[in-house]
């Protein structure tokens, strides 16, 4: 999870028991953008972020060809926690880690 996304969509998707790490656990709510998303790669993690910054670089990486581990993007104003919870949970439960990379996926589902 990006250090944008909010901390109730975290806890929601550990009381359903998804596997979630936040920037700040992994210390790297500081990172950059781009580095945020290379260390993403570094852990075979999708980015789960409510950034249009850091969306705009995904959408660079995948139109030239750079590969990354996968961004889930969600609009902070689109969806209730609820429904984010909801969408993310059926993403990770759905899918293995290699299955997200390259993709851009965009909440409500």
């Amino acid at each position: 999870m990006d250090h944008h996304v909010r901390s109730a969509i975290t806890d929601g998707l550990r009381s359903r028991g998804v596997d979630v790490l936040t920037a700040y656990e992994d210390r790297a709510h500081r990172l950059a953008d781009e580095l945020l998303l290379e260390r993403a790669i570094q852990l075979d993690r999708a980015l789960v972020t409510e950034d249009a910054d850091l969306l705009r670089i995904a959408e660079m990486w995948l139109a030239i060809g750079r590969e990354f581990s996968g961004v889930v993007y969600t609009h902070r104003l689109r969806l209730t926690i609820g429904e984010a919870v909801q969408d993310l949970e059926l993403i990770a439960k759905l899918n293995e880690p290699k299955d997200m990379y390259n993709r851009v996926e965009y909440l409500p589902l």
